[in-house]
């Protein structure tokens, strides 16, 4: 098993090559280029919202106008007409280079371990392989002696298929000694990653139309109360002896 996973790290490198690593200044410039404008459209109108007060009415009525008429028409987005969301990968050549680099992933991970497992299954079904040196509850004779259908024999004892298994999910320290931490062989990631294939992504892209839209609705609900209507009064109130 050591072997294989070791062939397999080395084929998937062959099929895939190095994984790419952004660096963290490429990531951070990527990401304030997307949100940086949007975000500073954004709190405009937040700041009206919250300050707006310090200015005449007259003054924030037209940047009120202003700001709902640019959050509405789409002024700050790229694309004000197109619909926001995931991009289409088939449409996309990055997208579908990626999609066949995880299919050859995918390939090199399944075709090992099936044809392992089936010939541990075929060839050593039934037999018992060691005993080990401390003994266990009856709660772990269903996952340590697969293939063997007996109630007597003692929970220590460990059957092949078992110890195929134990060695899949235990052999990840070894890997990383072997190979590094940014192995493939590891069988944990590989079983998370079958579990996961079928799954849905849970992350959706942020839609900044909405956003707009909503700050708009924030606006349009905002009531100015200017804070020198009546100052004159409320000074003398104060300081009134």
């Amino acid at each position: 098993m050591i072997l294989v996973g070791v062939l397999r790290h080395q084929v998937t490198l062959l099929i895939g090559g190095e994984p790419a690593k952004p660096t963290a200044k490429a990531v951070r410039e990527r990401q304030v280029a997307v949100t940086t404008a949007v975000y500073t459209a954004l709190a405009r109108g937040t700041v009206l919202r919250a300050s707006g007060n310090h200015i005449s009415a007259a003054s924030f009525a037209q940047r009120k106008a202003y700001l709902c008429k640019s959050y509405e028409d789409g002024a700050y987005l790229k694309n004000p007409g197109a619909a926001t969301g995931a991009p289409n990968p088939m449409s996309d050549p990055a997208g579908m280079e990626m999609m066949m680099d995880g299919m050859k992933k995918n390939m090199a991970m399944i075709v090992p371990q099936t044809v392992i497992m089936g010939w541990v299954n075929f060839f050593f079904s039934g037999f018992v392989l060691i005993k080990l040196p401390f003994p266990l509850t009856l709660r772990f004779k269903s996952m340590l002696q697969r293939g063997v259908d007996t109630s007597e024999m003692d929970v220590a004892w460990v059957s092949s298929l078992s110890w195929y298994f134990l060695n899949l999910f235990g052999l990840r320290s070894i890997f990383n000694i072997i190979l590094g931490e940014d192995n493939v062989a590891d069988g944990m990631r590989d079983m998370q990653a079958m579990g996961g294939m079928g799954m849905a992504p849970t992350g959706q892209p942020q839609d900044f139309n909405k956003l707009f839209l909503a700050e708009k609705e924030n606006l349009e609900l905002t009531v100015h109360r200017w804070e020198l209507d009546d100052v004159e009064k409320r000074v003398l109130k104060k300081y009134r002896r």
